[in-house]
């Protein structure tokens, strides 16, 4: 066990932990952010999908010994109202259905259109390709993002 002093949702957080914890359940099991989702545990469907810094990145495979000092970001660190322009954006769409993969699908998003503020349909789809949407919510996940980018 070590003690991990992670920045969190714009939060000081302190672990006592395994260095070869996921993220995932360091968020889960010891900071009880439940928004972040186990999908499949090997960074294949993006329902654990976070922010490292600016980038997105799948808490399922990422140990907490490599997070450093950067700052994480969670759906729940996204907004404080649900108020993200991606956020808004899902809803205006009414893109979820079950909406077990939404987390991930918005936090990689949202990372997508910092980096890409005005990105094409190809753009979009190279982007969101790794994370699945068993609902198949594909079409209104990418109007979602055009008007996400548009605002």
């Amino acid at each position: 066990m070590a003690i991990f002093n992670l920045n969190i949702n714009g939060k000081k957080q302190e672990v006592d932990v395994d260095p070869a914890t996921p993220m995932l359940w360091v968020l889960r099991e010891h900071l009880d952010l439940v928004g972040t989702k186990y999908g499949c545990g090997i960074a294949q469907c993006g329902a654990c999908t976070i922010h490292l810094g600016d980038i997105a990145m799948r808490s399922c495979v990422l140990p907490v010994s490599q997070v450093g000092n950067q700052k994480i970001t969670t759906i729940e660190g996204l907004s404080e109202n649900g108020d993200h322009p991606v956020q808004k954006a899902w809803l205006e769409h009414d893109v979820p259905q079950c909406g077990y993969c939404q987390a991930g699908q918005i936090m990689n998003a949202t990372a997508f259109l910092k980096a890409n503020p005005k990105p094409g349909d190809a753009e979009i789809e190279a982007a969101m390709n790794g994370n699945i949407c068993r609902c198949g919510t594909y079409i209104r996940i990418k109007a979602a993002i055009h008007t996400a980018a548009s605002k």
